[in-house]
């Protein structure tokens, strides 16, 4: 890091010392304290990277953190959908707290996540910290925008605040300008909006030249905080590679594996120009960058919607490939370079975080895990189970499946539309709600793919692990409480975002370029 002046130079020795001592907001105990990246990739599988094994992914950016920090062989997504597994990375809570079920949010919904839930934002601004987001929100717009990042903890928000299929996308062009993206997507909403902290400044949002956009307000936003000699928090919600893919002149057919690799690979450019702005501004070496995905791959997509890898189905499942994430953590000279087997999640980013720049944790009930010990000793995890609630959670019904240490408990499997077009009928829509019991039992160390489930001749000398996970499924279940679902609240075209207020008909008027 290249020295700069301490701020504390100009103020009393012993008001430094206090500062120092008390771990204030001050001098070099804002320097000191790391800045945080969390990179968050849209419907990525487990298989879709280079460096997790897939043959014709291009990812060199990625490929580098994995080299040189700690990979995730075992990192879990809260949800296999967008909305839920968003608000439990930025909660670190499970979304059936928060209320985020069932299923995701759309431009017109009513609810969004809660205005009470605190967010990593949100406790890293009582550390003085500033803090940005750029990208997908999907965490609900609201009545005037009342759901959207600046209202929960981030300073400054740059971004689509939904998916972009949730819109007409016969617009959203690849290049050169007569290639049309695949499908159409949603109808008789409202085009794509790209809004400002909380203003609509374009519609529809050129996508081709998004993340240009995207990348330079990364850059001036770590440059700046920076040059303040502030903490920095940043949050990079890309796009990539949900369908229907897109890329910029300069990714497009760049690619072995055709829209989906560029795609892919754009992302990957846009973690090269955040890691050049770290080196740029000299906090490379004080910058902690965690990556992962949402949720699993859009299977029904085919070769457009990602790969799972090794895992069974993708997105809309509890199956390992709905929920299993690639994941990495990267911090130089502080995070040794390595692959780590132990049993994570994005529930464990916020306590994390917090432990790390010595916020203090919110005071409801947390499903997350400090890492530390994984991250900075290669030791072991504080988290021995994982918990699978469905797309459409429900207190009758319960979680759908228990992992506990190398062992997976499927008490209901069901396929998901998402998940439609692979050679595996049970990962179809009408592979229809299907109750176990005794639960299906998987041994996920020597059978990651789940393919065979452990015989009911063998149940017997399983009984001790059944016993166990029965046992944990039953005391978080008692303990948990589901919030009022925002989801359930409906939807008002009325609140859908709209560049021209009050302008009629809509939606057809809510279009500037």
């Amino acid at each position: 890091m290249a020295p700069r002046e301490p701020l504390c130079s100009l103020l009393p020795l012993w008001l430094q010392l206090l500062g120092l001592s008390l771990g204030l907001g001050l001098g070099l105990a804002v320097a000191s304290r790391p800045g945080v990246v969390v990179l968050l990739a849209d419907d990525l599988g487990y298989g879709d990277l280079g460096c997790f094994g897939h043959p014709s992914s291009f990812t060199p950016n990625l490929d580098r953190l994995a080299a040189s920090g700690r990979r995730f062989s075992d990192f879990y997504s809260a949800a296999s959908v967008c909305s839920p597994s968003r608000a439990a990375l930025l909660t670190g809570r499970y979304p059936t707290r928060s209320g985020i079920f069932p299923g995701v949010f759309y431009p017109g919904s009513k609810g969004g996540l809660p205005l009470n839930e605190t967010t990593v934002a949100e406790l890293l601004k009582q550390q003085g910290y500033v803090t940005a987001m750029v990208g997908k929100w999907h965490l609900g717009y609201g009545l005037n925008g009342i759901y959207l990042p600046i209202h929960h903890g981030f300073d400054e928000f740059l971004g689509v605040p939904y998916s972009h299929d949730q819109g007409p996308c016969q617009n959203l062009t690849c290049f050169p300008p007569d290639t049309k993206c695949y499908g159409k997507c949603d109808q008789g909403v409202v085009l794509l909006p790209l809004i400002r902290n909380n203003t609509v400044v374009q519609q529809p949002v050129s996508f081709p030249k998004l993340t240009a956009q995207y990348d330079r307000f990364a850059r001036d936003f770590i440059l700046r905080a920076a040059q303040q000699q502030k903490p920095f928090f940043l949050y990079y919600a890309s796009h990539h590679t949900h369908y229907p893919q897109f890329a910029s002149a300069d990714f497009t057919r760049k690619s072995m594996r055709g829209p989906l690799g560029d795609a892919l690979l754009e992302f990957d450019g846009s973690v090269g120009q955040i890691l050049k702005a770290l080196r740029d501004a000299g906090v490379e070496n004080n910058t902690l960058i965690f990556f992962t995905s949402d949720n699993g791959p859009e299977l029904m997509r085919r070769s457009r919607g990602g790969n799972a890898g090794l895992l069974k189905c993708g997105k809309g499942t509890t199956y390992e490939g709905g929920m299993r994430e690639p994941a990495i953590a990267y911090w130089p000279g502080q995070i040794a370079p390595g692959v780590t087997h132990e049993l994570a999640s994005t529930l464990d980013i916020l306590p994390t975080i917090a432990s790390l720049t010595g916020a203090k944790l919110p005071r409801v009930k947390l499903d997350g895990y400090d890492m530390g010990d994984i991250l900075f000793n290669n030791g072991k995890s504080k988290r021995d189970t994982m918990f699978y609630y469905p797309v459409s959670a429900s207190k009758k019904l319960g979680v759908f499946a228990v992992r506990k240490g190398r062992y997976k408990a499927h008490y209901y499997t069901q396929g998901s539309t998402h998940s439609d077009s692979t050679p595996d009928h049970d990962c179809h829509w009408d592979s229809f709600l299907t109750p176990h019991d005794p639960p299906l039992l998987f041994d996920l160390e020597a059978d990651p793919s789940e393919n065979y489930p452990l015989s009911s001749s063998d149940i017997p000398n399983y009984s001790w692990i059944i016993n166990q996970i029965h046992e944990e499924k039953l005391i978080f279940e008692q303990e948990m409480e589901f919030g009022e679902s925002q989801i359930e609240k409906g939807v008002d075209p009325n609140l859908e975002p709209c560049i021209n207020a009050g302008c009629r008909p809509r939606p057809t008027c809510c279009v500037k370029t």
